[in-house]
């Protein structure tokens, strides 16, 4: 459940923060405060307590300045937000270098993402089809551009990938991330949670209207198995497919789309390759109990 929109305030003013083409406060600011202060302790606060703890009224108390202060430098927080997206999304990767390979770097765009998810939380409840795409985020899809050249798809399946590679991992982390939110708005431990439906779970197995399901191995839903991993080694062999494919016949290179518009998609297409997003551990999702097959989460085993 999204909770923030992006691209919801003033587009031509975030746009000047974002390429520092807009006019800096003259007067009145106290004295070291800057934009760059104000979006770090904004992600400070986000990341420690969640989005709807970032408030222009917070910001000024963490800062020791006046609220009025702040608004010299950014309209509102709609715009701050679009500022924090694009700072954290846009976080240099591990190596400026493109990997060896496309397969080296969907690798590394997808534990990118995840460690970004598991950073910064709170991307998770912004709904980022309309990003406003300053430098950080532009880095961010030039580098992953760069280490997919090889593959020698279009420029939309190129993008493709891209979408389809934070998809996974965007659904991988908010199974994990609300697993934890849950125990922790509840009080109560996903193994304690479980536990509490298994009389009702091993009599509903037992009555033969489940006959697939009870016979389900014992380490089905064990937390030892990496679904991350599993998910991300099948994505890429499913790609590698197509790719070969592809290089054996030059002639089935065809795309769906061959016009520039359609290579870089519209905003929502384009917000979904960049850094609403930008960038683990042994990720996990898995699961102690019949969880995933009925739609709840269990703890992580990563982290």
């Amino acid at each position: 459940m999204t909770t923030e929109t992006s691209g919801s305030g003033d587009i031509s003013r975030t746009l000047e923060l974002l390429w520092g083409t807009g006019d800096r406060p003259s007067r009145g600011p106290k004295p070291g405060l800057t934009l760059d202060r104000i979006v770090t302790a904004a992600v400070e606060i986000a990341d420690a307590e969640g989005l709807a703890a970032v408030s222009m009224r917070r910001l000024s108390t963490e800062l020791g300045t006046g609220t009025m202060t702040l608004y010299r430098y950014v309209p509102g927080k709609a715009e701050l937000l679009d500022l924090m997206l694009d700072r954290v999304g846009g976080q240099p990767p591990a190596t400026k270098e493109p990997e060896a390979d496309w397969r080296a770097a969907i690798d590394a765009l997808a534990r990118g993402y995840l460690t970004l998810y598991r950073e910064h939380p709170w991307l998770l409840k912004v709904n980022q089809a309309r990003t406003v795409l300053g430098p950080s985020a532009l880095r961010g899809l030039e580098h992953a551009l760069m280490g997919l050249q090889d593959m020698g798809l279009t420029d939309p399946e190129l993008i493709s990938v891209i979408i389809a590679t934070q998809s996974f991992v965007m659904g991988i982390a908010r199974m994990e991330i609300e697993t934890i939110e849950a125990a922790k708005a509840t009080g109560r431990s996903d193994e304690d949670f479980w536990e509490g439906q298994r009389p009702f779970l091993e009599r509903a197995m037992a009555s033969g209207e489940y006959p697939r399901m009870a016979g389900l191995a014992e380490d089905t839903f064990s937390r030892d198995f990496d679904h991350f991993a599993f998910g991300l080694r099948r994505l890429v062999d499913g790609l590698e497919v197509l790719v070969r494919d592809r290089t054996s016949s030059p002639a089935g290179a065809t795309g769906d789309a061959s016009s520039p518009a359609a290579a870089t998609g519209d905003a929502s297409s384009l917000a979904g390759a960049t850094g609403r997003t930008s960038s683990p551990a042994r990720a996990t999702g898995g699961t102690s109990s019949p969880a995933r097959a009925t739609g709840g989460t269990s703890s992580p085993a990563g982290d």
